[in-house]
């Protein structure tokens, strides 16, 4: 009977480890978003810095870990990693990982200069070199419906958009004008292939409804690298993607609250970058243009999104003891 029950039990971890997903890096976006906006706004309102190091230190201590794990996750079960390749949804995530290394390197980048350099280099060039691969990979042999399209294409723009956020202080110039060109080409070319895949065909799957959220962080996280590679003007083109992405916001706030009602899922840390890069940029903007309203509205939006990352990480830690998370789908 041991004998028996014994390989049954070695094989339960093997099992948790080959559905470890890719979308868990979500989260390392949403913490590190968290910790750049808490000091965007000790900034603006003269507070000090000791609630953005903490969520920092979270948002670090989860990108080791889930780096870790999904790293071992690709040497013992590397037919999985190719099945998410694979996937419609799941392959746009890739990207979330140089992502989630540029973000935190951002936010590093005001405590520990030299760390943050080869956290965002390391960055870059993955989300270069995943950039090419999926764009590639929608064009390939492989075709794609438009039933398939999701607001989870943008992230590899996003992710080219996230370059110069660092990589301008960091003195990265040209580099950075690279990235924040294709970012916005493409942002531009999918944002008409997804608004038609919304008007034409079926709902978004319940499971991706929180994805919707992710059509604000284009034209936000554009804003903000716009504003240090013009040198910090406020001009028309950073006045169009700063209300690009209030509107986006006010139209995913409709969409969700209209369709929203699916149980939990990892891709409920949609909802989380988006606001972060959303509370940033009306910060940013109410700095330059001295508007108090703008200012307030970045408040509440803070204290949105430190509801909606606390909510989360309380939700992801009751699933994952529930065995919700790394199963089948």
């Amino acid at each position: 009977m041991t004998d028996q029950s014994t390989p049954h039990a070695a094989s339960m971890p093997e099992q948790w480890l080959a559905h470890f997903p890719i979308t868990l890096f979500a989260s390392v976006m949403g913490l590190s978003g968290l910790a750049l906006a808490l000091h965007a706004a000790a900034g603006y309102f003269g507070l000090g810095q000791g609630l953005s190091r903490f969520a920092l230190a979270v948002a670090a201590a989860d990108l080791v870990a889930v780096t870790l794990v999904y790293a071992l996750k690709a040497l013992r079960h590397p037919e999985a990693i190719a099945q998410e390749w694979a996937h419609p949804v799941k392959l746009n995530f890739f990207p979330a990982i140089p992502i989630s290394l540029m973000l935190v390197a951002t936010a590093l980048r005001f405590e520990l200069p030299a760390a943050a350099l080869w956290l965002w280099g390391a960055g870059a060039a993955l989300q270069a070199g995943l950039a090419l691969a999926v764009i590639a990979a929608w064009m390939g042999p492989r075709t794609f419906g438009l039933g398939q399209v999701n607001p989870a294409w943008f992230i590899p723009a996003v992710g080219n958009v996230v370059v110069p956020v660092a990589g301008v202080p960091l003195g990265f110039v040209d580099l950075s004008w690279l990235f924040f060109a294709t970012g916005v080409i493409f942002w531009a070319a999918l944002l008409p292939i997804l608004l038609m895949r919304l008007v034409t065909q079926p709902a978004l799957p319940g499971r991706l409804q929180p994805t919707l959220a992710i059509l604000v962080a284009p034209p936000s996280v554009a804003f903000l690298s716009w504003l240090l590679l013009n040198g910090g003007e406020l001009d028309g083109f950073a006045r169009v993607l700063f209300n690009g992405g209030l509107a986006f916001g006010a139209l995913a706030t409709v969409l969700l609250a209209q369709a929203m009602r699916p149980p939990f899922a990892l891709s409920w840390w949609a909802l989380s970058f988006p606001v972060a890069a959303l509370t940033i940029s009306c910060l940013r903007y109410a700095q330059l243009s001295g508007s108090g309203l703008h200012g307030a509205m970045g408040a509440g939006l803070l204290v949105l999104l430190v509801v909606i990352v606390t909510g989360l990480v309380g939700r992801t830690l009751l699933g994952m003891t529930r065995g919700e998370i790394c199963r089948p789908e």
